[in-house]
């Protein structure tokens, strides 16, 4: 029986031809498949879109886009169990790269026609649904001053060339964490990341390593920024920690996971939800366990870990 889809199409997203994948698109999908296709513009919230799609009772809702698109389209299905399908076209495709969903149109498409939906977890930021994770002051910072023309001509090496910059202009901040279980206070931190899902691009939130994509808890990474070698140095540990799923053992970061936490700095600092600005802390993220049915080639699974010894300053209030 042929199953009733609307998909989302960004044509501004990414740098491939957008006439090109959507005739792809419609080809590899259209014999099993009736497509309602709807274009994205300024102009358009796609939630609300995708919203109208949920209420007409499509089967299932496919987003094709970058990260922004694949959010928006996501905030409309939680809790429904309509699944949505994702087919990257962005700069980072981290939501994709975090499930295992290929990233090319063709075997993105066959992921949906195969239809293997796993439910994974999303969680709420300060009331704004979340997929991937919320960064707090360096990696905010890195997101709102890398420009769409950067990402445009340079994609992914655009978001290194910001952070770079970043680095020597930023300064450190007091964070304290609260939890159902503790509060944790640290007098000097440059980035604090809370993480859905992430996959190991997504430097700053490899704390732990191997981030789980539904066991309703949050990943949350602290990395002491205090100089510009301990950053380059924190951060290729990062990267190579979470190439190979190992968790970090340097003292100037640490991590833990929770179901729920607030972060408050001082001073105030920038907020990122899933790659966009969103304003300042403080904030309070919340996991909603499996509330999200999305097609995937495979399920997942991983430990989990709690470390936070030798991050400058520490006190931890048990609750």
């Amino acid at each position: 029986m042929t199953r009733k889809a609307c998909l989302i199409f960004n044509p501004v997203a990414g740098q491939s031809d957008p006439d090109r994948d959507l005739e792809q698109i419609k080809t590899l999908l259209s014999s099993e498949i009736e497509l309602d296709i709807q274009l994205t513009s300024k102009d358009v919230d796609i939630e609300q879109l995708a919203r109208e799609a949920v209420e007409c009772g499509v089967d299932a809702i496919l987003a094709a886009g970058g990260d922004g698109t694949l959010s928006a389209t996501a905030a409309a299905l939680i809790e429904t169990n309509i699944p949505l399908g994702v087919i990257s076209r962005g700069t980072a495709n981290a939501f994709a790269a975090a499930l295992g969903i290929p990233n090319t149109i063709e075997a993105a498409c066959q992921t949906i026609l195969e239809g293997t939906i796993k439910k994974v977890d999303t969680a709420k930021c300060n009331g704004k649904p979340m997929l991937l994770l919320t960064g707090i002051g360096f990696e905010a910072e890195t997101m709102k001053n890398t420009s769409r023309q950067a990402k445009n001509r340079w994609g992914m090496l655009a978001y290194i060339i910001s952070g770079i910059r970043q680095i020597s202009q930023f300064e450190p901040f007091k964070v304290e964490l609260e939890t159902d279980e503790k509060i944790i206070r640290i007098i000097k931190v440059g980035s604090v990341t809370i993480a859905n899902a992430a996959p190991p691009t997504s430097i700053l939130a490899q704390g732990p390593a191997g981030i789980v994509s539904d066991d309703g808890l949050l990943d949350i990474t602290i990395v002491a920024l205090e100089n510009w070698a301990g950053a380059i140095a924190a951060s290729y540990h990062l990267l190579q920690t979470g190439m190979k799923g190992n968790a970090t053992q340097r003292d100037d970061i640490g991590y833990l996971r929770s179901k729920r936490i607030k972060v408050t700095t001082e001073p105030p600092q920038k907020v990122a939800l899933d790659g966009e600005f969103i304003g300042y802390t403080p904030v309070e993220v919340e996991c909603l366990t499996k509330s999200l049915a999305i097609y995937v080639p495979a399920a997942v699974a991983e430990d989990s870990l709690e470390k936070l010894e030798g991050l400058p300053g520490i006190e931890i209030e048990p609750r």
